[in-house]
Formats: C-alpha cells, structure tokens, sequence
C-alpha cells in the first residue's frame, strides 16, 4: 500500500478513536437511554415529463439530456424515481437507503439513435440502482456528523440545489456538466457555530465513480465553506474538489487531473430568490490539440481550463398556488482554445467536455401546485451550441437544441 494512503487510513482512525473518546455515547453507557425507540419512514420522490423537441442540432453536438435526439421527437418519460428509506438506530446513529431510477434515457426512437443512454438493462426497460447507502453518526463531536457510505457529495448539496430550488426541471451548472453530486466514500458536515448554525463546512474523500464500483486507485478530495447572513436570507458557498484520474493516453508519462473551484451567492427571500453561481475546472493534460502538416496530423497533450457562469431567479406570482423560475448558464470548456495553432481539438479518455463547443443554455417556466406535494411545471430548455474552431459558417459554427416540457413532481413520505 503506497504511502499516502497509509497515512489517510491513519488519520481515519485517529478521528474515529478520538471522537470515541470524547462522546457522549460513553457516558450513555453508564446511563442507558430508555426512552428512545428505533423508527423508520419510507419515502419516494418523481420527476417525469412530456418534452417534445422541435428544433435538433444537425450536428449533434452536446452531453446533455436531449443532445443528439431527432427533431419532432416527443415521449412521456420518467426522468428519476427514488424509493427511500431512513431509520434511526439511535439518537446518535441513523441509516439511509435509497434505490434510484434516472439519468437521461431516451427511449428507442423508430430507428433513429437516442440521445445519452442512461440507466436501463439490456431491453431498454428502466433499472434501478442504489444510489445511497450510508450510516450517520450524529454530533461525533459537537456540531458535527460523520456520514460513512454512499451519500451527496458537497459539490450541489450544500447551497447550489437549495438555492437554486428547481432541480425537478434541471441540475445545477456544475452537475449539468459532469462534476459528480454524490459518491461512496467518508464525509463530515458541521456547523462552526452549533446553536446558531451561520457558518459551516463539509470535507470528504470518495472514489469518485458515484454509485458505479471503483477500479481506479486514486480518489476524489471534496471540500467547502458556507454561511448564511442577515436572518439566513443571504447565502454564500466556496466549495473546491481535486482528483487524480490517470494517464489520458500511453504515451504520457504525466497523470490527467482535475481541480474545480465554485463559488454561490444568492439572496433568499419570502415572495423571491436570485442567484449566481460560477465555477472553474482547472484541468492538467486534459486536452489534445491537432495540427495538420499536409496530410499527416500532429497531435500535442494541452491543459484545459473550463468556465461556467449561471444567473437564476425564481419566486411566488399566486401563495401556494403559482410560481416562476428562469435560469441562463453560460459554459466554455477550454478558456484556453487556440484556434489559430489548432484547426481542432480532441478529447481524451477522462475528458467528460467537447473542447471545441461552448454552450448558452435558457431554461424558463412555470410552477402550478394543487396541492403541497404535486407540482405540474411547463418550462422552455434551450441549448445553443458555438464551435470554438476558425473559419466556421452557418450551423456548423452555430445552432440549437429546443425542447418544450411539462414537468410532472410528486413527493411523499419526506
């Protein structure tokens, strides 16, 4: 076992034998509590939609959920499916389960290739997964618990999803391009002032695969700050993450890693919210410039810095009955593109972007509540593609994704 990950299961260790030492769970072994009974609740949660697409990039561009589908496509689909389960063990130790049906299955589409194949068998019918399965120890030391298993990472959990508040019609920028939401590995979440709970931190270690199991030997490092001012109205979140992800080729000698930067700030009031969200990838040995020498390509391992800025609102136009949400995100994936060495770039293994293709993405609707757990959201998702190469006209240097929703969400038992 090489060295470092000696020293990070040392320090594991450590924690957990000096939180030990220091609980509350000894003294309560002198005292056994009689009053607490172990209880659990079952809870679910679905997002379905009818979309209809009435406009196709040509050229198929795009990783995201509706990227590469035929124009005129329509379905009715599930979109995520969860089935939980949380029981608490004791008053200072609880476990979650929670199977998941998602991603961004299609659908066949008469012939035609569907869009990004998500979690479904072999005959294309919905398969779900365990998504979560992790124990909690509460307060291991005063204002912080130590969560072990598969859980939200702090990259979204934080601030940018409950900020955001509409992550039934989309992911926030940073999830919606390829930045991983949760994962199995250790994580503590504290608040820095217990009582008044203003400030706060959250760090964790991970593979870094989400729910699939790990076969690489390096890990993903998450970490962020928060606090919250003026009667928790105003919200601030830095988060940062770092991983290891290997050779992107052979013949390098150098690893690809990655290290992401973001920051949130968003005003949350009673009628209103805005936001602004902006994170950084910065990416080592992420990119392959290509030259061409007559016939021949000549190909030349870059790094890579990716840019994503998302400006969101939404608010209340009836109580309890009507609201309105709007979202622009704008993303480049390489800050650094040179189209004046490179007629284009490549994508090596470990790369989730297309370097060559920025994007502008508009989302915009309304949501109708019946009742406290039904939501019915008609909403706009737009994406416009721009190709970062030179010389470019028509739809190859731009074009769009257009694609018109009705959101159907329900929750119970939560």
């Amino acid at each position: 076992m090489k060295k470092n990950h000696i020293q990070i299961l040392l320090s594991l260790l450590f924690v957990l034998f000096a939180s030990f030492q220091y609980s509350p769970l000894r003294a309560q072994d002198a005292k056994k509590d009689t009053t607490f009974k172990p209880g659990g609740k079952i809870w679910g949660l679905v997002y379905a939609d009818y979309f209809y697409k009435p406009h196709a990039d040509p050229l198929n561009r795009g990783t995201y959920q509706y990227s590469k589908l035929a124009q005129g496509m329509s379905a009715f689909q599930y979109r995520r499916v969860y089935l939980g389960y949380n029981y608490n063990l004791s008053r200072k130790f609880s476990v979650q389960m929670l199977l998941a049906a998602e991603s961004d299955f299609q659908g066949a589409n008469k012939g035609v290739s569907r869009g990004v194949p998500g979690d479904v068998l072999a005959n294309n019918n919905f398969a779900p997964y365990i998504k979560f399965a992790n124990v909690r120890w509460k307060d291991i030391w005063k204002g912080t618990d130590l969560v072990i298993g598969g859980s939200p990472t702090p990259t979204v959990a934080t601030a940018s999803e409950p900020t955001w508040g509409y992550r039934s019609v989309e992911r926030t920028i940073i999830d919606f391009n390829k930045t991983n939401p949760f994962d199995y590995g250790i994580k503590l979440e504290g608040k820095l002032d217990p009582k008044t709970q203003n400030f706060g931190y959250d760090v964790m270690i991970g593979n870094g695969t989400n729910a699939v199991p790990e076969t690489g030997k390096y890990k993903w490092l998450y970490g962020d700050v928060w606090a919250k001012a003026l009667h928790k109205k105003l919200w601030f979140d830095l988060y940062t993450d770092y991983s290891k992800i290997g050779n992107t080729n052979n013949n390098l000698s150098d690893p690809h890693t990655r290290n992401s930067w973001k920051a949130t700030a968003a005003y949350m009031a009673k009628k209103f919210t805005i936001g602004v969200e902006g994170f950084m990838n910065f990416d080592r040995n992420d990119v392959e410039g290509v030259r061409m020498q007559g016939a021949v390509s000549d190909t030349t391992v870059l790094n890579a810095t990716a840019l994503g800025i998302s400006l969101y609102a939404h608010g209340v136009l009836i109580k309890n009955r009507l609201a309105y949400f709007a979202r622009y995100d704008n993303f480049n994936p390489d800050t650094k593109y040179d189209n004046t060495t490179y007629v284009t770039y490549a994508k090596p293994e470990g790369n989730v972007f297309d370097p060559n293709t920025r994007t502008d993405f508009i989302l915009a609707g309304l949501d109708f509540t019946p009742i406290k757990s039904f939501h019915l959201e008609p909403n706009i998702w737009y994406v416009q593609y721009s190709n970062q190469q030179a010389n470019l006209t028509g739809s190859s240097a731009h074009d769009h994704d257009l694609v018109l929703r009705m959101t159907f969400y329900y929750v119970f038992g939560s």
